[in-house]
């Protein structure tokens, strides 16, 4: 990874530090999440901050063997297109109608905070380079589970369409009108994943097809199904009532 694409640096953690023990009502900058004056909120800024400064750069997280492959189960939506989970009819009408055609006309659109704005196919996706990794899916609920992925890495869809120098953040946007993002660290990540495949086969609607989110260094929380969008900016976007913060949750689950 570049300087310009390090998120944290010793300076700006001491920084981080002060902000948080100093109980400010809002977050430091616009380059990490804001923390709304709410104690909880400036001890994940503060675990964030000190996770970039204390962890190895791009340690990687554990990889399995296929003996170790165990049953994941599907949590919360696994199908967008019906009536009775979350979602807009908008985008429950364009999932119904992508997952009918088994996803041919689906796209991943790519904007924001770069030079060569793309829309990828799933077969653009998989002519680029391809990684498969076994892993250990751990859920903020408490349990775990064992599976592998097939994607592209996240790094070489942004390298395709030009990272301009300030960008800092990744949003992704779901067909189940979920939002969230990462920061470049770990969309740089070389296990973080647009995941197309799972098990050896085409990933199954219950599990996010045709593309989901994979970020191994955090929990399941950030592992976003159903993608269509994502928008690389400068500063951290807050997608309101479709991102985690405002249900309560925390910004960075780093592992």
């Amino acid at each position: 990874m570049t300087d310009q694409h390090r998120i944290v640096s010793r300076r700006s953690v001491l920084t981080g530090l002060g902000c948080a023990g100093s109980m400010l009502v809002t977050g430091c900058t616009a380059s990490e999440p804001p923390t709304y004056g709410n104690v909880l909120r400036m001890a994940d800024n503060l675990t964030y901050r000190t996770q970039r400064l204390l962890l190895p750069t791009h340690a990687l997280a554990r990889e399995y063997t296929r003996g170790d492959i165990s049953a994941i189960p599907a949590i919360g939506t696994t199908n967008p297109s019906d009536p009775k989970q979350a979602g807009s009819e908008q985008n429950a009408a364009r999932y119904e109608g992508l997952r009918r055609r088994e996803f041919a006309d689906w796209r991943l659109q790519v904007e924001g905070s770069v030079t060569r704005p793309a829309s990828f196919s799933l077969t653009d996706l998989k002519s680029l380079p391809v990684r498969t990794q076994i892993t250990k899916h751990t859920c903020e609920e408490g349990w775990s589970a064992i599976a592998e992925w097939t994607g592209v890495p996240l790094s070489q869809v942004l390298t395709a369409c030009g990272i301009l120098p300030q960008a800092r953040f990744v949003n992704f946007f779901a067909f189940d009108d979920t939002s969230d993002s990462i920061d470049m660290f770990d969309a740089l990540h070389p296990q973080t994943l647009l995941a197309y495949g799972m098990n050896g086969r085409d990933l199954p609607i219950a599990h996010g097809a045709p593309l989901r989110l994979r970020v191994e260094r955090q929990l399941g929380m950030k592992m976003l199904k159903y993608l269509h969008r994502i928008v690389v900016t400068d500063h951290f976007f807050d997608p309101g009532e479709q991102g985690p913060l405002a249900i309560g949750w925390a910004w960075y689950f780093g592992i």
